[in-house]
């Protein structure tokens, strides 16, 4: 167990890390009002746009090496990141039961026991529970009265190939039911053959079916071909009205990597240096280990700053990665590691 010295000084750090500061807050909040409201597709930028490959893979490398933050700070910010997890469940033999418990474990994302030994009021959740479409309204039975926003994927998800008037009926409808975040996918072929102005309608014709209801953008970077469509994709989502930038599906053979994470985060800082508004990003797939985590949360704090820490501006789609934080912040209370069935499943 720890001292009382140390616990006073985790909770120290708790305070500044999940809470957050009330700076923070203004900041993310002073330009943007509630939704990216984009710009005019701007060709002359996306064409000039052109990423070094080379220096972007070393650049990746020397963030996987460097030493993490470890004890109080670690746990701190393992807390940080169970609050920007969007807990997922986006399975074919999906069923209310699945939404049942996915929405307990994001209203209790870590055992009250330990929150109460590290100083911890247990009132923290995930940032977003997100299903399919169908699934929206057992979801919002579950978490009424609490604040959790409920993301679903909608646009024909994941390949997105189905005609734009049933992607944006999809929409329509999540929202009708509940939806208060949309995940929408990006027509792949638009990226391959360079078709920009036909991407830059596509987003913004479901940025304005999503009315005031925030929205990500999937791009699929696993299908985009090169690290430079990745970028010139990520500005055109963003000039349509993205309010987050999303890597993956989950469903590629490739998804969320920390060279793609320094594409979109360059391209979501170049976005706010020209415009003034703020973009989040949202890695997904792949990202299922406390230790790994904790290099995307100092990833985002190095390239975009603090604000981007928040669950305002950065989440990670994720299931099993809230069970390993779990057991972490476990380890950190007791010194020793409980099984895996000693957390209660998410």
């Amino acid at each position: 167990m720890t001292s009382e010295k140390a616990v006073t000084r985790l909770q120290h750090l708790v305070a500044q890390v999940v809470a957050g500061s009330e700076e923070v807050e203004r900041k993310a909040h002073t330009h943007q009002g509630p939704t990216n409201p984009g710009m005019p597709l701007d060709l002359e930028w996306v064409r000039r746009a052109n990423v070094n490959l080379p220096a972007l893979i070393r650049r990746a490398e020397t963030h996987t090496k460097r030493r993490s933050v470890k004890k109080n700070f670690q746990a701190a910010w393992m807390l940080r990141a169970a609050q920007c997890i969007d807990l997922t469940t986006l399975a074919g033999d999906d069923t209310e039961v699945n939404v049942n418990r996915l929405c307990a474990k994001a209203r209790n994302p870590i055992r009250k026991d330990l929150l109460k030994a590290m100083g911890v009021a247990p009132t923290m959740t995930t940032g977003a529970v997100c299903v399919y479409p169908n699934l929206v309204p057992f979801a919002v039975k579950a978490l009424k009265g609490t604040d959790i926003n409920i993301a679903s994927v909608a646009t024909g998800f994941p390949a997105g190939l189905t005609p734009l008037p049933q992607r944006l009926e999809e929409i329509k409808q999540a929202i009708k039911w509940g939806a208060t975040e949309i995940d929408i996918v990006i027509p792949r072929w638009t990226v391959l053959q360079g078709e920009w102005g036909a991407l830059y309608d596509e987003v913004k014709a479901c940025k304005e079916a999503c009315g005031d209801v925030h929205m990500k953008t999937i791009l699929a970077i696993g299908e985009c071909g090169t690290m430079t469509n990745v970028y010139k994709a990520s500005l055109v989502s963003m000039m349509a009205g993205s309010d987050f930038i999303k890597t993956s599906t989950g469903k590629e053979g490739v998804n969320a990597t920390f060279e793609v994470a320094l594409v979109m985060t360059r391209a979501i800082r170049d976005y706010f240096d020209k415009t003034g508004w703020y973009v989040g990003f949202k890695p997904a797939g792949g990202v299922k280990s406390a230790k790994d985590v904790i290099s995307w949360l100092a990833l985002m704090k190095e390239e975009l700053g603090d604000e981007w820490t928040q669950p305002e501006l950065f989440r990670i789609g994720a299931s099993s990665l809230l069970i390993d934080i779990e057991r972490q912040i476990f380890h950190h209370v007791h010194g020793y590691y409980a099984a895996t069935h000693d957390m209660p499943l998410s």
